[in-house]
């Protein structure tokens, strides 16, 4: 088969697609990735794809999950000497459903945000589209590839940035850490310096570079995992609370990286986090779960603007202060101190709450977003609430198909499963479904 295109190629004419639908195809961004060894021409809905040689072009739906299911099952033991003899003899197990039925599609180049109370199996979801554990039910694709057959040319395409776990060398220097992942990947010579420089100068991490790991600040490190991560220009990255224990200030540049990559470089991102402002200056596109259940899959905008309708607000004073009496309404104090007064008020009425107290002549007044994990349980009891009462789900823009049931969340209940990786692999290898 000869490797040119024939030029009097034309999949519009061929297959007369409509008018609005060639000029959206055009717009279309192209991929290259190694599929097979004939030339197809399909056309599906809204978009087209032709396949020549070992090239295959496509609108990429880079994630794809269907009824995904991740079952646990764990040993429970009575305490003391007496539970742990009888253990040997009868041991009891329970099943704990981490994540349940979750349908999930991410296109090229999205930034979803992932978001849900600790527990809800949100880093579950994550080692299943990364291949470290498999699904007990359900189908999985991810750029093509089943994850957990662990294909290296999958595991080139992807990272992963966990922020409680990290990825370096800490004995080593900046530079040589770079160096030993630019082996491991093994990438060129010069794209390895191109990379490097781009991502040092946008991290402004200069000075660093032939410092020791282990004298980094936090920031600096996770600014490190970053380009650890990207250094073989991954398709996808996955971010779990990469902002977790930053200040202020290292959450802010983080965010600016971010998004610079996503915009630039084209590079899917899938982030999980618990702060409110990671979400809605990243995340056009949020999925919120909860006790294993995708509750809600739509805009960023719309799910605040639907479920969250409190805001936080902090006074503090340089001299004590008894009680204040308020006039406002829809303000609860949630703590009292002499030097520190803590509100939570209605959103329509942040603003006069703010005046009022400006009257006092604070040192400093702070408003925050409400807590992220007061919005999942209230999208969770609008749409148990929505059940019960026969009118459909509590969300315009919740998931189809997910089940809130009383068996279900309490199967998916508590912390996530702590396995161990290889533990998981042994394990599960044997229970994945395609």
């Amino acid at each position: 088969m000869s490797g040119e295109e024939p030029s009097t190629f034309s999949p519009y004419n061929s297959l007369k697609m409509h008018a609005a639908v060639q000029q959206k195809a055009e717009l279309w961004k192209r991929k290259r990735i190694r599929r097979g060894d004939h030339d197809i021409l399909c056309f599906q809905g809204q978009s087209w794809s032709f396949l020549r040689g070992k090239e295959f072009y496509m609108k990429n739906k880079v994630i794809e999950t269907q009824g995904l299911v991740k079952t646990y099952r764990r040993y429970r033991k009575r305490e003391g000497i007496r539970g742990s003899l009888a253990s040997l003899w009868k041991r009891e197990y329970e099943e704990k459903t981490a994540v349940n039925r979750v349908n999930l599609s991410v296109e090229e180049g999205e930034f979803v945000g992932l978001i849900g109370p600790n527990g809800a199996g949100k880093t579950t979801l994550i080692k299943m589209l990364t291949g470290i554990i498999a699904p007990t039910e359900g189908s999985i694709d991810v750029l093509g590839y089943y994850p957990n057959d662990l294909r290296n040319e999958f595991k080139k395409q992807y990272a992963v940035v966990m922020g409680q776990k990290s990825q370096l060398f800490f004995e080593l220097t900046v530079n040589d850490t770079l160096r030993l992942f630019k082996e491991i990947y093994e990438i060129p010579e010069k794209e390895y310096r191109e990379t490097k420089d781009y991502f040092v100068r946008l991290f402004g991490v200069e000075e660093l570079m032939d410092v020791q790991v282990r004298t980094l600040s936090l920031g600096e490190r996770m600014k490190m995992e970053l380009i650890v991560a990207l250094l073989h220009q991954p398709k996808i990255l996955f971010l779990d609370e990469p902002t977790i224990g930053l200040d202020a200030v290292a959450s802010r540049q983080i965010r600016k990286f971010l998004r610079e990559i996503n915009e630039e470089k084209g590079t899917t991102i899938l982030l999980t986090s618990h702060y409110m402002e990671d979400i809605k200056a990243l995340c056009r596109r949020t999925v919120v779960i909860n006790r294993g259940v995708s509750l809600y899959d739509g805009p960023t905008d719309e799910l605040f603007d639907r479920y969250q309708k409190n805001r936080k607000v902090i006074a503090t004073f340089e001299h004590p202060m008894g009680q204040i009496a308020l006039k406002t309404n829809e303000v609860r104090q949630i703590e009292d101190e002499p030097y520190k007064k803590v509100y939570e008020a209605a959103i329509p009425r942040t603003r006069e709450l703010f005046a009022e107290l400006m009257e006092y002549e604070p040192k400093d007044i702070v408003v925050e977003e409400e807590d992220l994990g007061a919005v999942v349980e209230r999208i969770y009891q609008s749409e148990i609430a929505a059940q019960e009462t026969g009118t459909g789900r509590g969300s315009g823009r919740a998931v189809e198909g997910a089940e809130v049931s009383e068996t279900g969340a309490t199967a998916a209940e508590g912390k996530e499963a702590t396995e161990t990786d290889s533990a998981e692999q042994k394990s599960n290898k044997k229970g994945g479904c395609r």
